[in-house]
């Protein structure tokens, strides 16, 4: 491994076996950031496991210059095809890592600095359900014509989850019985969102949303604590955990029922659609931010400033 007296210059970068560039790895997350949260650190090292993953691929090929660092940006980009937002948080670990290699003498000056993440989107690609919209998908979630009862009341309770407790579909996934938890303050249901490892986040379920998922668990027989929330009622499947894929198809053939699956209406926009309902109830920002996960306020005034739309017009 080049040693800190022997710097390479830009436009040569550095060899470093996959050996050393892991120990270095370790020390920039244990040392470099010890004064961040556990949280931020999670963040970093689920960031730079791409990376090294990428690194691996190429055989040496990564030599720490900014052609290279141009490189993973495409890689990023281009084969994973990962969202613009997902591409910044990506590279603004590579570009920490490269600074600690520059802090001690690895590298004369960081090659990752002049290489810019994508911008962050003002408003999201995906829509949001208006008011009729929202009517229209719960009316036909109330009329089991093609499904049976305990699907639709699964379909319901989920349905319900998602757009006024604004879970995501890898939340409805990971859920089991025994995370929903009553306090004084109401019921709440304990996550593990994308990215996470544990349920480390609560999630208020108001009454509304406690009701659906009651209706579909008093159907269910012999249910345990560590049971699936939400499981498949199909002849082959019965009892098993459902996965997103089955969410998503669920969610989409309520929404061509209801008319209203359109561009930009997905699944995910009733995730969406939970923030800007809590924004028009009345929530403030940062309670908005704290129910939806979000990592930082930004993220959050994108809602902010779609307010109004449920009444009725289309957002891209």
């Amino acid at each position: 491994m080049a040693d800190s007296s022997e710097a390479a210059q830009p436009d040569m970068g550095i060899e470093l076996p996959l050996s050393d560039f892991q120990r270095l790895v370790k020390q920039f997350l244990e040392e470099y950031l010890k004064d961040k949260s556990a949280e931020t650190v999670g963040t970093y090292r689920r960031s730079l496991n791409e990376f090294e993953r990428w690194f691996v691929r190429g055989k040496g090929a990564c030599r720490f210059r900014t052609s290279d660092i141009e490189a993973y940006k495409a890689y990023l980009m281009e084969e994973k095809g990962l969202h613009q937002v997902s591409v910044s948080t990506y590279l603004t670990a590579v570009r920490r890592l490269c600074q600690f290699f520059t802090d001690i003498g690895l590298l004369p000056e960081n090659p990752a600095k002049s290489v810019k993440g994508n911008r962050r989107p003002a408003s999201h690609s995906r829509q949001f359900l208006s008011d009729d919209d929202i009517e229209q998908l719960l009316s036909v979630l109330n009329d089991p014509a093609d499904s049976s009862e305990e699907i639709i009341k699964r379909d319901r309770a989920i349905v319900h989850a998602m757009l006024f407790a604004g879970l995501s579909e890898i939340e409805i996934v990971r859920s089991n019985v025994q995370d929903l938890e009553q306090t004084l303050m109401g019921w709440y249901l304990r996550v593990q969102g994308k990215g996470h490892t544990i349920k480390d986040q609560q999630v208020p379920i108001d009454s509304a949303v406690m009701d659906a998922v009651r209706l579909y668990l008093d159907m269910r027989e012999r249910i345990r604590p560590e049971d699936p929330l939400f499981v498949s009622h199909g002849h082959r499947s019965d009892g098993k955990r459902l996965n997103t894929r089955s969410v998503r198809s669920r969610i989409n053939h309520h929404l061509e029922r209801a008319g209203i699956k359109r561009d930009g209406i997905t699944p995910h926009s009733l995730t969406h659609t939970a923030a800007l309902i809590w924004l028009n109830d009345g929530l403030s920002v940062e309670e908005v931010g704290n129910r939806m996960r979000h990592g930082t306020l930004d993220t959050t005034m994108i809602y902010f400033r779609q307010q109004g739309k449920l009444a009725g017009a289309e957002t891209t």
